[in-house]
């Protein structure tokens, strides 16, 4: 199987993961997990924030997967340019976690110039 179909995967679970740790709480409620008071402020709001966002992100990654698989884009780039993605997707990640704007916008350009890449590799790979 392609790396670049893990990369789905991991781009699908990576959300999941980003609130993850803002859950490792005691007044986190599992009852009442998406109550808005919980997700306010602070590091909790960042990790909501980095995970509504890789949800947001991930159906654009997954559609230019296979649009450059299926339109016969070079297997090397695809799988490079995915596995790029995720990586700057945990940089996008740990700067919302850590409250570093400027790095986490540029992870952000950079993982969305990697998406249009992949979406294009077919007709320059």
């Amino acid at each position: 199987m392609p790396i670049a179909i893990w990369c789905i995967l991991a781009a699908a679970i990576l959300p999941i993961l980003s609130a993850f740790p803002a859950k490792l709480n005691r007044d986190f409620d599992n009852s009442n997990p998406r109550n808005p008071d919980y997700w306010r402020e602070g590091f909790r709001a960042r990790a909501q924030a980095a995970q509504a966002n890789g949800f947001e992100a991930f159906p654009f990654f997954a559609v230019s997967v296979f649009v450059a698989m299926s339109q016969g884009a070079s297997p090397y780039w695809i799988d490079q340019l995915a596995v790029l993605f995720i990586l700057l997707r945990l940089i996008y990640v740990f700067c919302y976690w850590t409250d570093r704007s400027n790095p986490r916008s540029l992870a952000w350009a950079a993982s969305f110039i990697t998406i249009v890449a992949l979406f294009t590799s077919s007709l320059w790979s």
